[in-house]
């Protein structure tokens, strides 16, 4: 319950910012029509937001070497943590809980992502999870974004950017794992 308030918090912290910062521009009338570009929609910012966590995290996932896909840490305060494949699949079937009463039917078996072993298999999961998850980003609207839907009362706006929370930490956890192991997460390399 805690992390859920945190991750709550979180979100609304940002959706605050956003609004102070959207309270703060000018209007579209007072920018020079030169100046002036086509706003965003609330998916195309959604849309940007999960297309930049996912070349992190689907590239994270493609570093570990498949035999590591097992590997949780031993020393330190490490006790009863996911190994690096339930970090990856846990990421995958929050996808679908996420989104999944936005409408989009999801492709794949959600429950049998935590059955799946095989390096190649999970990244493709993890793949396929990005996919639905932008399916679903796409039906967010100006009407909807913030408009309270589905069974657990939430708005799309809310949702998605818990989402984006969730996966960051369970994130954060993988770069943790491959720096154990030696490796440079790719987000991280000198380019």
């Amino acid at each position: 319950m805690k992390a859920k308030s945190c991750v709550t918090m979180t979100a609304l912290f940002t959706l605050s910012i956003l609004s102070t910062l959207a309270q703060s521009m000018p209007a579209a009338a007072d920018v020079p029509v030169h100046l002036a570009g086509p706003q965003a929609s609330p998916a195309e910012v959604y849309a940007k937001l999960f297309t930049s966590q996912e070349r992190e995290v689907v590239s994270a996932a493609e570093a570990m070497p498949a035999d590591k896909y097992n590997f949780v840490p031993k020393q330190g305060t490490f006790e009863g943590v996911r190994t690096f494949a339930q970090q990856v699949t846990h990421i995958t079937s929050s996808q679908y809980y996420f989104f999944g009463d936005f409408g989009i039917k999801p492709g794949t078996d959600s429950d049998a992502i935590d059955k799946l072993t095989k390096k190649d298999d999970i990244v493709q999961a993890l793949k396929d999870s990005y996919t639905f998850a932008h399916q679903a980003i796409a039906t967010i609207t100006v009407e909807n974004a913030f408009a309270q839907f589905g069974d657990h009362k939430i708005t799309r706006a809310e949702m998605a950017a818990e989402g984006l929370a969730h996966t960051n930490d369970h994130y954060g956890q993988m770069v943790v794992y491959l720096r154990m192991n030696g490796i440079i997460p790719p987000a991280s390399r000198k380019p």
